[in-house]
């Protein structure tokens, strides 16, 4: 599948050299890149009572409520941790490592509910269940943000800012598909 979806978006070496290429510019951007995703996801009741409960693996206080929840409480810090190490694995990976394309794909399924995520990490820990509306709209919210930064960057040629969008939208569809895998159960048609 994976080799499938990357040659029909052209998700190619010059696309991966395109990210990395950029790295040295977007890293000090993933600080903004996640407080706006974090803003976006405590404006909205529906995101931000996900956050209420204990979130695995953190110690610390916990909220109580809704009215708790800010960008500096420590476990919306802790939770945006992982994000930001996500949007760093975007610009640093080898995509010619099938090892990359496994961790896109874990990153899909442990969303799912599945207690094998296929993560360490997350080995022995309750299931994490994140609707797929709720990922297939942060990873466009996520493009939006990062698209707008990488189109008035200042310090990039037009050039480069084709080739690093082209090269973050093709990458963000072909994880959004390795999310819907684990979400939609495809049917098989039968003839009559």
């Amino acid at each position: 599948r994976i080799s499938y979806t990357r040659d029909f978006m052209e998700f190619t070496s010059v696309d991966a050299a395109a990210l990395h290429a950029a790295k040295p510019l977007l890293t000090p951007l993933i600080p903004l890149v996640v407080d706006t995703v974090y803003t976006k996801l405590l404006s909205f009741s529906i995101t931000a009572a996900s956050f209420v409960p204990r979130q695995t693996g953190y110690i610390g206080p916990s909220p109580t409520s809704l009215n708790e929840l800010s960008l500096e409480h420590p476990q919306i810090k802790f939770r945006k941790d992982f994000l930001a190490d996500y949007i760093g694995k975007l610009v640093s990976m080898d995509y010619e490592e099938m090892t990359s394309w496994e961790y896109l794909d874990k990153v899909g399924r442990m969303h799912t509910g599945v207690e094998d995520s296929g993560f360490k990490h997350r080995a022995k820990k309750p299931a994490l269940r994140v609707e797929y509306v709720h990922c297939q709209l942060l990873l466009g919210y996520v493009e939006d943000i990062l698209v707008e930064q990488i189109v008035k960057h200042t310090e990039l040629d037009l050039k480069t800012k084709t080739a690093v969008v082209k090269a973050l939208n093709k990458l963000l569809w072909l994880q959004n598909d390795l999310f819907a895998r684990h979400y939609i159960q495809e049917t098989e048609s039968r003839s009559s």
